[in-house]
């Protein structure tokens, strides 16, 4: 009796897409966005060149796979650390950040690096704007439980400023200077009107 061919087995979709954004992130910490192409991603991935184009029709395409993937981890990441952290005084949550902030500089640069990279991929691609905003909106929401929004939206551009350069730059932030600014920008000042209440006339 013959014997039948094995069965071949069905691709998943969706893990092959994600896979290929998988290398993608790989390669642009390896080579940049500069260093990224389609054949470059294929050989991380393991998978055949017409398996990345398939699926990503373009380079810009993946960065925003990319840029998504990252998105979608810092949301759940910052998600969690609210629901960890439910009551915190002032101070608590300035060394906290300043915690936070300071891994940027230290054990997470290489991922930060790459997730600022994309990030900033956005100057030059309208199309990955959209993802920016929402970072800002996820970072912003992340501070609400704590401060006023007038405050949050202070305090991310500052953060968003002091990563960029600390970064980008010769030397990274001290703790005492990250600290100073947050604690600037998060202790109330009595002198300024309360938020948000202005009428318009």
């Amino acid at each position: 009796m013959p014997t039948q061919p094995p069965a071949r087995r069905r691709r998943d979709p969706q893990r092959r897409i994600a896979e290929i954004a998988d290398a993608t992130e790989r390669v642009i910490a390896a080579r940049g966005i500069e260093g990224l192409t389609h054949r470059a991603v294929a050989e991380e991935a393991g998978v055949p060149l017409g398996a990345t184009t398939y699926h990503f029709a373009t380079k810009d395409d993946l960065i925003q796979a990319a840029l998504q993937r990252a998105y979608e981890r810092y949301a759940a990441m910052l998600t969690a650390w609210v629901a960890q952290r439910p009551d915190l005084t002032l101070e608590q949550y300035i060394v906290l950040l300043t915690d936070a902030m300071m891994g940027c500089f230290g054990p997470n640069r290489d991922y930060q690096v790459i997730e600022l990279e994309l990030y900033l991929a956005a100057l030059r691609r309208p199309a990955l704007r959209p993802i920016v905003d929402q970072y800002t909106q996820a970072t912003t929401n992340a501070l609400l439980p704590y401060v006023d929004p007038s405050t949050a939206r202070a305090a991310v551009a500052a953060m968003n400023g002091l990563t960029l350069s600390g970064l980008a730059g010769s030397q990274p932030p001290t703790r005492a200077d990250v600290e100073d600014t947050l604690r600037r920008i998060l202790t109330p000042n009595p002198t300024l009107p309360a938020p948000n209440s202005a009428t318009t006339p």
